[in-house]
């Protein structure tokens, strides 16, 4: 089983930037797609940034454009840049596989004034 372990979430006022970090427990190059999800209070997990192996990289229309997913200088992480954030992309955020496998902590982002 694969094992991936969030951080780097906190408290950000909206219009500010998160960096997220993902320790895999194997090399991310063993992964054809992996991806970042979310969940916010009440709703459905859901992919909002995926990246394959051959280097392309897709995003949900709600995070489109300020949103970056790359894979980490060490070759078991993954990262996930996040700007220009709003309230509404206040959700636990989780890295896994695309499908998903087993699921880690998640780390916790809450977007408020």
């Amino acid at each position: 089983q694969v094992q991936f372990v969030e951080t780097g979430g906190g408290l950000v006022q909206p219009g500010g930037s998160l960096r997220l970090s993902c320790i895999v427990s194997r090399s991310v190059d063993t992964i054809w797609t992996v991806g970042w999800y979310r969940q916010g209070l009440g709703k459905q997990r859901e992919l909002v940034a995926s990246l394959n192996l051959n280097g392309r990289a897709d995003y949900g229309d709600s995070v489109k454009g300020r949103f970056t997913i790359s894979r980490g200088s060490a070759e078991n992480t993954l990262h996930l840049q996040m700007d220009t954030l709003k309230p509404e992309d206040t959700a636990t955020y989780y890295c896994n596989s695309v499908p998903a496998g087993t699921w880690g902590q998640g780390t916790q982002v809450t977007v408020s004034s």
